[in-house]
């Protein structure tokens, strides 16, 4: 097999329910089949849905078969021993043209126990969100799970959820166990753990184009919430041209928001992890060894852990979310 490099993958394009358009007019992926695309998985080691290289001549490999071969050349020492030859990041884009389902995920322990699975910690960065839009984040209240039940079973949930304002750039951590939704009229960034599960709490007693509802998780997600409640749910951070700025730092990934106006070069010789690019604004041309690689608007990079320095070069600016495993 070819030595790695920056790698661009085949986007999947997900089909739901809640999805729009502006995975094409937004963000260029005007290839899409789906009148109503909902997700797209830009990079994934799901085993129903992995991710296949589209640029170079690995073109053709899937992910899941470049971390057989290639290890820790591409994920890093520590993140090979760490997870093997499971990926552990997922990449997503979600257009919500609806309110998606109240919903929450299981952390580690209780998926692994249920799924033999890893849970789903995840953070969302809002590319574009439309005036008003809004979107669900745990509690406005302290709770436990008898008030919580309580409410449900009143049909008065939202009185003691905490739902927030959105405006483009906002972030929001979402630690497993949080109950949340994504509002209709945004178009958010998700990086989260390799993980699909969900339970559904409750989903608008919205049905398909058979009439059918979708499946809800009620009774498993009483033991997957987090009652606490906390004082803020946006992640606060000052936003700086120029600059690397930290957004999340977490044991499931580290991501970093970076907005240039000029070329930067990125040293990763310290980490022992491959590195993700999302490009949210702009385009750049990324420069490694003696190639490149250029990128825009809605492109996914996986820098493998063996390209310890590129170098971002852009003639106007760029906007991407930098993400990696301590």
């Amino acid at each position: 097999m070819n030595k790695l490099y920056p790698l661009k993958f085949k986007t999947i394009f997900k089909d739901k329910i809640w999805g729009g358009s502006k995975i094409k007019t937004v963000l260029g992926k005007d290839f899409s089949p789906l009148s109503n695309c909902g997700e797209t998985w830009e990079i994934s080691g799901v085993k129903s849905d992995v991710s296949i290289v589209e640029n170079g001549p690995l073109a053709g490999n899937s992910l899941s078969a470049l971390l057989e071969e290639k290890k820790a050349a591409l994920v890093g020492r520590s993140v090979y021993e760490r997870f093997g030859n499971e990926f552990p990041l997922l990449v997503k884009f979600i257009d919500a043209n609806d309110d998606l389902s109240i919903q929450v995920h299981p952390n580690d322990e209780l998926a692994r126990k249920r799924h033999n699975s890893f849970g789903k910690t995840e953070m969302w960065y809002v590319i574009q969100a439309d005036e008003g839009a809004s979107l669900i984040s745990g509690f406005n209240q302290p709770v436990n799970e008898e008030i919580y039940v309580q409410k449900f079973n009143e049909g008065k949930l939202n009185d003691i959820l905490n739902k927030e304002a959105v405006t483009a750039d906002d972030v929001f951590f979402l630690p497993a166990g949080r109950v949340h939704t994504i509002g209709k009229g945004l178009l958010i960034a998700e990086i989260q753990q390799t993980s699909d599960i969900t339970y559904r709490i409750y989903d608008f007693d919205r049905v398909d184009d058979k009439g059918n509802k979708r499946e809800l998780h009620v009774q498993e997600a009483l033991a997957a919430i987090d009652y606490n409640y906390y004082d803020n749910y946006k992640t606060q951070y000052v936003a700086a041209d120029n600059k690397v700025v930290e957004l999340v730092d977490c044991p499931y990934f580290t991501t970093n928001v970076l907005a240039y106006n000029k070329n930067v070069v990125r040293d990763y010789s310290n980490l022992d992890s491959f590195v993700i690019h999302v490009c949210l604004e702009g385009s750049y041309v990324l420069q490694f060894d003696d190639q490149v690689l250029a990128v825009a608007k809605g492109d996914c990079i996986l820098i493998p852990a063996s390209t310890q320095i590129v170098e971002l070069k852009t003639n106007a600016a760029f906007k991407i979310l930098e993400s990696y495993i301590h």
